[in-house]
């Protein structure tokens, strides 16, 4: 069984749940075990391991192959150990069936730190290690949430000239990606008996018809704006909430909103576009809190020279890009140039039966030692 395929059965077998998305004390939550693991895997293939606190019980793991010689750059590899939940217990037993390997996890991104740690280890006993470049894993936490991994990474000033963010990209490099803004209005009404409703002033309708304004009008607006590899931003209202019972006005109301940016657009930009917006229309919703700071997009430079290399290794003509964000936009934001790039397919990554293809995990491996090799 190739070394990958392996490693990730034992990854996929270590629950590393998001605490975000579960009760407190929940035995699959966080990400120690995998940590642990890690720590043993990486230390026994010969590598310096450390450990950087990022929360309680939660700490991104650093594995680095340190170079033959003088070290004249670094190169990072950044998948994240957390994933999100499920109810079928089966989904954190690994299942090897077709060429597939199932389990929750498999593509987003156990299959990364698999391919990454794999190709590093190889590393470890070729003739052809790097003499000049250091290689580090630092498997994050958080990501499925808050970013936190990536984020304390960027804030202890870790610097790299190149980091590869680990997500299921069908092994294609990604160089630009979408930011995300989650956003609250809050809608401000007047209750009253709900059999005399002309006395009171209804705060769901006002924000029905702040709903249709903004995924009609503005999001026909947004479709206008046009990026060569992302597209065009988007909005989603993906949560209401108002009322308390059938027979009261309701006073309030929330809409809780998904705007997913482009490189150079902002939190403050969206809020203002939409506050313009609401002005116009005689509209009046005003912004609440709301859990969670915003994921900024990303655009890396193709003509990088170790962007240049990897796309070379990976025998890829022309750079891409996705909708959904990752930890990449954090780092890039920190200093470090970044591209995204794994095993998997996104369409599998958080679904009820997730899998991956042995294939990709053993090809993944392979072109990244090939890149690994070719560093001086």
């Amino acid at each position: 069984m190739h070394p990958a395929v392996q490693l990730l059965r034992e990854l996929i077998a270590l629950p590393s749940v998001n605490p975000a998305f579960l009760p407190l004390n929940d035995p699959r939550g966080g990400e120690q075990r995998v940590a642990d693991f890690l720590v043993a895997t990486a230390a026994q293939a010969g590598l310096d391991v450390e450990l950087q606190d990022v929360s309680v019980h939660r700490a991104n793991v650093l594995a680095r192959l340190v170079p033959q010689g003088p070290t004249k750059q670094r190169v990072l590899l950044a998948p994240h150990m957390d994933t999100v939940g499920g109810e079928n217990r089966a989904l954190f037993q690994p299942r090897l069936r077709n060429g597939r390997i199932y389990g929750r996890g498999a593509c987003d991104t156990k299959g990364s730190i698999a391919c990454m740690l794999s190709a590093l280890s190889a590393l470890t006993r070729s003739a052809q290690r790097p003499r000049h470049t250091e290689i580090v894993l630092a498997a994050l936490v958080d990501e499925e949430n808050a970013q936190a991994g990536s984020r304390a990474l960027a804030n202890a000033r870790f610097k790299a000239d190149l980091a590869i963010v680990g997500e299921p990209t069908n092994l294609r490099v990604v160089t630009a990606h979408k930011g995300d803004v989650w956003l609250r209005l809050l809608a401000q009404g007047k209750a009253a008996h709900g059999a005399r409703p002309e006395l009171g002033r209804n705060a769901v309708h006002l924000m029905a018809r702040v709903v249709d304004l903004l995924e009609t009008t503005y999001a026909a607006q947004l479709r206008r704006h046009r990026h060569p590899l992302l597209g065009h931003p988007t909005i989603n209202v993906g949560v209401i909430a108002g009322g308390s019972q059938p027979n009261i006005v309701p006073d309030r109301c929330t809409i809780d909103i998904d705007r997913r940016t482009l490189p150079g657009q902002s939190e403050v930009t969206v809020r203002r576009e939409i506050r313009s917006l609401l002005s116009q229309h005689k509209l009046h919703a005003s912004f609440a809190s709301i859990r969670g700071g915003p994921c900024p997009a990303l655009e890396t430079k193709v003509r990088a020279p170790l962007v240049q290399s990897f796309l070379a290794v990976v025998r890829q003509t022309r750079p891409l890009g996705v909708d959904y964000f990752c930890d990449a936009a954090v780092l890039a934001r920190g200093g470090i140039p970044s591209v995204v790039f794994g095993p998997g397919d996104i369409a599998q990554a958080h679904t009820v039966d997730e899998w991956i293809a042995a294939r990709q995990l053993e090809h993944g491996t392979k072109l990244l030692l090939e890149f690994f090799q070719s560093l001086p």
